[in-house]
């Protein structure tokens, strides 16, 4: 439990310094950002065969932390039909690419 609450700590501290950096617009590139950089990452850690405290503590912990569904889903509800539906699937898109061409 300790090296997910490390992990954790930690991708929270970097999602928002990210967010702050990137969603200075009317669109979240920084919510964005993290969760296509997190689907990357997690593909990259099960792709290299990481397991046990290491995929705790970067797996779990730090990308669990990093990446975001209810900031996602809450800024999605936010916008305007058509311009949501982009956001959501181009998040889902670049996420499955980014997990794909890690492994």
């Amino acid at each position: 439990m300790i090296f997910v609450a490390i992990g954790g700590f930690f991708g929270a501290v970097a999602r928002f310094w990210i967010g702050n950096q990137l969603n200075k617009t009317a669109f979240p590139f920084g919510t964005l950002c993290v969760n296509v950089m997190g689907a990357f990452l997690l593909g990259l850690l099960i792709g290299y065969g990481i397991e046990g405290d290491w995929l705790l503590l970067c797996g779990t912990g730090f990308l669990g932390a990093f990446t975001t569904f209810s900031t996602w889903m809450m800024e999605a509800d936010r916008m305007e039909r058509k311009k949501a539906i982009f956001y959501v699937l181009v998040t889902c898109a670049a996420g499955f690419w980014g997990s794909w061409i890690s492994l």
